[in-house]
């Protein structure tokens, strides 16, 4: 959770044309980022550390489509894409957006990640 705070925050104090909007249907955010650029994220919270979002009928469409306008999508660690489901009701932290905005979101998981292990 940490991680997704200090990318957020850095985000918006950086980026003066960022700003923060989360409408609560998630196909209605993810056009609003295909219409006005950005991220969209679900991250894993501490009662769910897998997250909210189904990999096979929320997180996978979500990501093809993201994939298919130029963008991308990935839990923090990896390309939503690539995972291979357990259970048919998996669930993953889903982030959404800009190739730029998912790689460097990916970038702060490996890093933060790593210092988070080593305490």
């Amino acid at each position: 959770m940490f991680v997704i705070s200090t990318y957020t925050f850095i985000l918006l104090t950086c980026h003066k044309s960022s700003n923060a909007r989360y409408v609560g249907a998630l196909v209605a955010d993810v056009h609003n980022v295909l219409i006005n650029g950005g991220i969209y994220g679900y991250p894993g919270t501490r009662p769910n550390p897998d997250g909210k979002l189904r990999l096979l009928y929320e997180s996978n469409p979500m990501a093809m489509i993201m994939e298919q306008a130029g963008g991308a999508g990935t839990t923090g660690f990896g390309r939503i894409l690539d995972v291979k489901p357990t259970e048919i009701h998996m669930r993953v932290p889903t982030f959404l957006g800009s190739i730029d905005n998912v790689y460097e979101l990916d970038q702060f998981h490996q890093y933060y990640s790593d210092e988070d292990n080593e305490e």
